[in-house]
Order: C-alpha cells, then sequence, then structure tokens
C-alpha cells in the first residue's frame, strides 16, 4: 500500500496551515543567494497546493510573508514581492481550473499597488470555485490582527453595536482576519524550527503542530502525506480524557 493509499479520508483536518521555512537555508547550502531559494519554493507551493486538492483539503494557509519580513534587506524585499506578482500571474489561471478559490490575511494595504492589483484580479477570478481554499498570509502578524480585533470591538462598543457581555470568543472570531475559515487542526513547519513565529496564535489554540527537517524547496506531495499520517496517529481531546473520547467515538459507531 503507497502513503496515499494508506491515508483515512475520513479522518482529514479541514484546515493545514503551513510555515514554509529554509528559502534561504537550502539556496545557502548550494551556494546560491535567498531569492534562489525563493524561487525554488515556490515549485513547492504548487505542488502541496496540487496535493491538498487532490487529497481533500478544504482550506490550505500558508504563511507566505510576515509583517516581521520588512525588515529583511531591501533587495530581497522587492525580489519577494517581484516573484508574488509573477507567480500569481502564471499560475492563476492553474488555480481558477482546479476549482481552488483564492484568500489573503493580513495587511493587504501594505503591499505594493502592483501586488494588490494582481491579486484582487486573482480573488475576484476564483471567487465562484468551490474547492480547495488558498489561504495566503501577506504582510501578517498575529498579534497585530488581534490587537486590531480589540480595536474594532472597542470602537463598535462606543458606536453602540456590541454590548460588553457580548463580547465572547464567538464573536471575537468574527473580528479577526479568519473570520470566515475553521481554525487550523494541523500546523506544519519545515527547516527544524520549532516555533511559531506571531503565526495564528489565537486560531492555533488546538492544533496539532508537525515539525521537521526538511526545508521548504524540498517539501513534498510525500512530505505532506506523512505530515497527515502522523495527524492521523494522535488523540485529539480538547481537554476531555482518553476514556471519554474512546466511550463518544463508540456510541457513535
Amino acid at each position: 500500500m503507497g502513503l496515499l493509499e494508506s491515508i483515512d479520508l475520513n479522518k482529514l483536518p479541514k484546515h493545514v496551515a503551513i510555515i514554509m521555512d529554509g528559502n534561504g537555508r537550502w539556496a545557502k547550502e548550494r551556494g546560491e543567494d535567498r531569492v534562489f531559494g525563493h524561487h525554488q519554493g515556490v515549485i513547492s507551493v504548487r505542488e502541496i497546493v496540487n496535493a491538498c486538492a487532490e487529497i481533500g483539503i478544504q482550506y490550505l494557509t500558508l504563511y507566505a510573508f510576515s509583517a516581521e519580513n520588512w525588515n529583511r534587506p531591501v533587495e530581497e524585499v522587492n525580489a519577494l514581492m517581484e516573484l508574488l506578482v509573477n507567480t500569481i500571474r502564471k499560475e492563476i489561471d492553474e488555480l481558477d481550473k482546479n476549482n481552488v478559490k483564492l484568500h489573503i490575511i493580513g495587511d493587504f494595504a501594505s503591499l505594493p499597488a502592483i501586488c494588490q492589483k494582481e491579486l484582487n484580479e486573482a480573488m475576484e477570478l476564483t471567487s465562484k470555485n468551490t474547492g480547495l481554499n488558498l489561504v495566503l498570509a501577506l504582510s501578517y502578524s498575529s498579534r497585530q490582527e488581534i490587537a486590531e480585533a480589540a480595536r474594532k470591538i472597542a470602537m463598535d462598543v462606543a458606536a453602540g453595536k456590541l454590548k460588553p457581555e457580548d463580547i465572547n470568543e464567538n464573536s471575537f472570531k468574527n473580528y479577526l482576519y479568519t473570520s470566515e475559515f475553521p481554525d487550523p487542526e494541523l500546523m506544519i513547519r519545515t527547516s527544524g524550527e520549532f516555533r511559531v513565529s506571531n503565526y495564528l496564535l489565537y486560531q492555533l489554540a488546538y492544533a496539532e503542530f508537525y515539525f521537521t527537517n526538511t526545508h521548504w524547496p524540498d517539501f513534498r506531495k510525500k512530505d505532506l502525506i506523512e505530515a497527515l499520517l502522523n495527524y492521523q496517529q494522535r488523540e485529539r481531546r480538547f481537554g476531555k480524557t482518553s476514556e471519554q473520547i474512546q466511550t463518544n467515538t463508540t456510541q457513535h459507531v
């Protein structure tokens, strides 16, 4: 039995989030500059998006550019923005053909005008698609997202649109960038790092974490399947005991 056939399609995570780390290190190990690594990373993005669509993952969120990444050398930032524009132009027809719907989360207004234009056109083109929801986190900071949500709630309370006693987990989620998506159930980080780097801090509360030493440009469909198989071996208790989970499972059989 191959890796793909060993996946239980009834136990798939609805939402997979990935921190695509290691492009620069991958390039450095080969004597190339960091931008070369980012270009190679696009190949991995294409394969993982196609694999998620094939397997039946409903939501895939990729940490493409953090708010902190603006502090990188100007040449690298400019190259990344150019790569983003060129990749969207090159891939959008294929995404549309494969019924993928594109979403963006993050500080959209901070992106260069040409990036905003290409992304808006891509989201409009794929807006009616009903397959995989591909979410790109661009100029994204989870702390900024939470602070912005708190500010909007305060404004709504001040304007009389919201009562303080109505603020709870469910209402708070409505003010986050991710309000229309379920929380990720599996978070994958490549390249041997063991931190979340200001990524979906609120949304990852009950996610399973999977870390791999593989650099992102080497991450392929088989690596994704291994992560999914690892996820399916875990017991998700949400604060309950193993006995409670097993009892509930038995009752629903």
